[in-house]
């Protein structure tokens, strides 16, 4: 047959064929229109993953939902650019490299800067961009022209100029302060870079001698710490002017056991009386509150440990050993000289590093900060009035909290690998020198040396919104694309990237303004801001195991989506993650969910064999039918040679309406368009991938198939003009439905659309065709409603057959009580289906109720009665209807408990009310003939 599918449907087989085939063909290229243009604009930055990452399951729910909406609003005719690129990721980057460095026996200081810096290089090439590369197996619907990398020398030079002029207006300065130090990765990290954990430590309590005036006296007073190798580096103890223990003491000063150097005791709110002894040691060089307290009272900075926490030479006889042997010898040295008072079991809270695990370590360093207030100030207020709106409604105020709050950024990193700060050090005036490009030499005639430092890769990162559409230069793509419309990103990087993209784009793009003709036409005309970096914020959820446990190297519960890909399908572990992406609700990720969504695509896909067996004895050659005005919109991205640029039309088009069926398919069609494109607006991924699941395998597959097969089911020789209407019903409802579907399952769809059109279709791509839109004036209610009760009355003729145990090959006669003429001719018009689906040999209809038939049924609409010589379980027939009786006398005490309120009723729609009222009636008379059943079965 020309329409031929596979009659198994293997997805392997089709998915990497698409995938590749949309990359070759370029579809999802998006040039930068020129001036004039009137299209909407929809553009998404990917948030670029490290060029060390691999795929796991966070970024296939964020690429899965960014993809969704990006091909969603391509479908609807906007310019659509999806933006890719990776970043550099220093630490990490580094830390590959210098492990197979090491596999090969070579540290990185004996190859040098340079040298080092070529091999990463080298690393980058062979290796790197892996996930981009995944990405594309996946389908992603990104422009792959504009793909960047974060060290590429146009952004680069974006950074350096990023970096000078915030030096020049006196926003970034260099200073000696505390930051947290990782000993492994040899540098500065964020406080957001930083895992909190609670472990089990010790506390030890210290007594240091005070320095009497009067000789043959000794006083000692005691302190208490969890870090004793740093007590190298004290250079005072604390009390507090209020604790009247040491109001003596106040002046006096100690002498450091181990060291026996003379340090003050001073008096500091550092010191809180109700903790511990009251009394506080203070090091200066290595905690952030002592660092304070030190420039409070003018205290000597002592850094007792180098950059991998091993003892330095201001440790004395502790020198050159790691921290954690120091502090075995200190506590022995302080036991055998009679200062350990004792240790006692606590909880601690420490640090680590994300990257590598290793405990952070607060390092007095002189480090490069962005004076960051000023900055934030506008980032809170674009967010406070709206002009970036931060879903879920909850971020929102923990952003607005983070901001608030916030401290200077540290920005230079102690690495090798990344962006160079633009920085000269003057060897003989000790100036610093900010410059775009290298000095020849200092003003002094000095010799000069660039900070050996990188910066952080969430400084250059934070300003891609803007340098990867061309910055510092004013260019087309900005008026275009920028602000972009939307980030789709994970809460975890609200704080280190989210927030520092505003806070960057807000000042750097103060001056910009979109396209007004684009910016009306995408919907933002409203928006007065156009310096921000996006409209849109959605901070999608977190993915966990089956046991909602977070995923983890250690628990073992690690799911790896690509091996959940190869086992069923890139569309179906899509259609698992959107289904169950609720906005701020985890996903507990389920084999058994994507299981059945692989079940879910062998329906379609054998729905879609049907068809064609349909199509090629009935009508060959028959497609779906475009109207003048196309339901096709080119490529909703750009127009191409002899592919127009026409506007989706809503609805069906070419249906028609010739039996109840085809109203009820078409109506419920274009609810759950409604329904599906109102949904994906807000972000509500979930309620989508539902509603088109529903539609897909229950109202079309289940039900519209089934009632539409006596049709399509002609003698030869006879008049088959029902079968021609129902078999182009039946392909122009395909082609919108597959349409409705493509953005959550892109690659079952796209195989099946071309397969519609024998290969030739009117566009390359299912891609850039129209996604389908809701038609008010094809919504049916009394279609509706009639084939509700039409299937209401096949389901319960079903389930009396399953009580009654009748053969599955038996047909059995029914006997119908309507209670309105409608329904009776409705159902009567519809007889045919009834005998078929429920299985009925004949339909005989009586004018007096049958509720008191054994094993009748009753609705709101109709009485049934399954008429089969078989015994009735009084008992359990009792049950059943003891059952029915409570769901409904529970059902109806909430429905008067709404209507009863006062409040409720003032504010619900008038539509709602009567819908109560009239439910309310129905209660009634089905309890009336639920109680009569019971009374017949006594």
């Amino acid at each position: 047959m020309p329409h031929e599918l596979p009659k198994s449907y293997e997805p392997g087989a089709i998915e990497t064929r698409w995938a590749e085939y949309w990359v070759k063909e370029r579809l999802f290229s998006a040039p930068t229109p020129p001036p004039g243009e009137t299209r909407p604009v929809f553009t998404i930055l990917l948030p670029p993953p490290n060029v060390t990452g691999r795929l796991h399951m966070g970024h296939m729910l964020n690429q899965t939902q960014m993809d969704i909406i990006a091909r969603w609003h391509r479908m609807r005719g906007f310019i659509t650019l999806w933006l890719p690129g990776t970043d550099h990721a220093s630490i990490a980057t580094q830390m590959m490299v210098e492990r197979q460095l090491a596999s090969e026996g070579i540290k990185r200081r004996d190859l040098g800067r340079e040298k080092f810096i070529e091999r990463v290089w080298c690393w980058k090439k062979h290796y790197g961009g892996a996930i981009l590369d995944q990405m594309k197996r996946l389908g992603a619907s990104v422009d792959w022209d504009r793909e960047y990398f974060t060290m590429d020398e146009n952004l680069s030079r974006a950074v350096r100029e990023v970096f000078v002029r915030l030096y020049e207006d006196g926003l970034i300065y260099r200073g000696k302060y505390i930051v947290n130090w990782c000993p492994r990765c040899g540098t500065a990290i964020s406080d957001l870079e930083v895992k909190h954990e609670d472990v089990a430590g010790k506390l030890w309590e210290i007594r240091y001698p005070v320095i009497s005036e009067k000789p043959g006296t000794t006083e000692f007073i005691t302190v208490a710490t969890t870090r004793p190798e740093t007590m190298l580096g004290d250079t005072a103890i604390a009390v507090n002017a209020k604790d009247a223990r040491y109001t003596h003491l106040h002046g006096k000063k100690v002498l450091l056991p181990l060291m026996n150097r003379k340090i003050p005791i001073i008096t500091d709110e550092l010191a809180q009386p109700e903790f511990g002894t009251g009394a506080v040691k203070v090091t200066p060089a290595h905690d952030p509150n002592d660092f304070q307290a030190g420039l409070r009272h003018n205290l000597p900075q002592i850094d007792v440990m180098d950059e991998h926490a091993h003892m330095n030479e201001n440790a004395g006889p502790y020198a050159g050993l790691d921290r954690y042997k120091a502090r075995a010898r200190v506590l022995e040295d302080l036991q055998a000289q009679g200062f350990l008072v004792g240790e006692k079991d606590y909880t601690l809270g420490i640090g680590k590093c994300e990257r590598c695990g290793t405990v952070v370590e607060p390092r007095l360093s002189a480090q490069w900060f962005v004076k960051i207030k000023p900055l934030a100030d506008h980032a809170i207020k674009v967010v406070e009035e709206g002009e970036i709106t931060i879903v879920p409604e909850n971020f929102k105020q923990m952003y607005l909290n983070w901001m608030y709050n916030i401290h200077d950024w540290c920005i230079s990193r102690q690495l090798w690998w990344g962006h160079r700060i633009p920085a000269w050090h003057c060897q003989d005036c000790n100036k610093f020198i900010v410059a775009r490009e290298e000095p020849a030499q200092c003003a002094c005639g000095g010799k000069l040396e660039q900070d050996p430092d990188v910066l952080d890769t969430w400084f250059s990162s934070g300003f891609l919104p803007f340098t990867a559409l061309g910055w510092p230069e004013k260019t087309r793509d900005q008026e275009v694309f920028y602000p972009s419309t939307l980030l789709v990103t994970a809460y975890e990087i609200l704080f280190l990237w989210v927030s520092r993209m505003i806070m960057t784009g807000c000042y750097f793009m103060k001056d910009h303004k979109q396209d007004p003709a684009i910016k009306k036409a995408s919907g933002w005309d409203n928006k007065k801001d156009d310096s921000v970096p996006f409209r849109q914020v959605y901070i999608h959820a977190l993915v966990r195991d089956a046991d909602r446990q977070k995923m983890s190297k250690t628990k073992g519960n690690v799911i790896d989506p690509l091996e959940i890909i190869e086992r069923f399908g890139t569309d179906a572990t899509r259609f698992t993650l959107a289904a169950m992406a609720a906005p701020g609700t985890d996903i507990a990720f389920s084999e058994s969910r994507t299981e059945g969504y692989r079940a879910f695509a062998n329906k379609i896909w054998n729905a879609a064999r049907f068809m064609f067996m349909n199509v090629d004895r009935i009508e060959p050659g028959l497609r779906p039918t475009l109207t003048s005005e196309s339901a096709h919109v080119g490529t909703g991205a750009f127009a191409r040679p002899g592919q127009g640029e026409a506007r989706p039309q809503p609805g069906i088009a070419a249906f028609d309406l010739a039996t109840l069926e085809d109203r009820w398919i078409l109506s419920r069609f274009n609810r759950v368009t409604a329904e599906v494109n109102d949904a994906l607006a807000t972000y509500r991924f979930h309620e989508a991938a539902n509603r088109i699941y529903d539609f897909f395998w229950g109202e079309f597959c289940d039900w519209y198939l089934e009632l539409i097969k006596p049709r399509l089911n002609f003698e030869e020789g006879s008049d088959k003009s029902q079968a021609r209407i129902a078999c182009a019903n039946l392909v122009n409802m395909f082609d919108a439905s597959l349409r409705l579907l493509h953005p959550v399952m892109p690659f079952i769809t796209e195989e099946i659309w071309h397969a519609m059109y024998e290969e030739k279709p009117p566009l390359q791509s299912i891609a850039l065709a129209a996604y389908p839109q809701a038609d008010e004036k094809q919504f049916d209610l009394n279609a509706e409603t009639e084939m509700a009760i039409l299937q209401d009355l096949i389901v319960n003729v079903r389930n009396v057959r399953a009580e009654l145990k009748v053969e599955p090959k038996v047909k059995v006669p029914v006997e119908i009580f309507a209670h309105e003429p409608s329904i009776r001719a409705m159902i009567q018009q519809n007889r045919g289906a009834v005998e078929r689906l429920a299985n009925v040999e004949k339909i005989t209809f009586t004018d007096s109720s049958l509720a008191k038939q054994a094993g009748a049924r009753s609705t709101a609409r109709f009485d049934v009665h399954v008429i089969y010589e078989r015994k009735i379980d009084v008992a359990a027939e009792r049950e059943r209807l003891t059952k029915e009786l409570e769901k409904l006398e529970k059902e109806f005490a909430n429905n008067q408990k709404q209507l009863g309120n006062d409040q409720f009723l003032g504010k619900a729609p008038a539509k709602v009310v009567e819908g109560l009222r009239t439910r309310a009636e129905e209660l009634i008379s089905l309890r009336g003939k639920i109680r009569n059943q019971l009374d017949e079965l006594k």
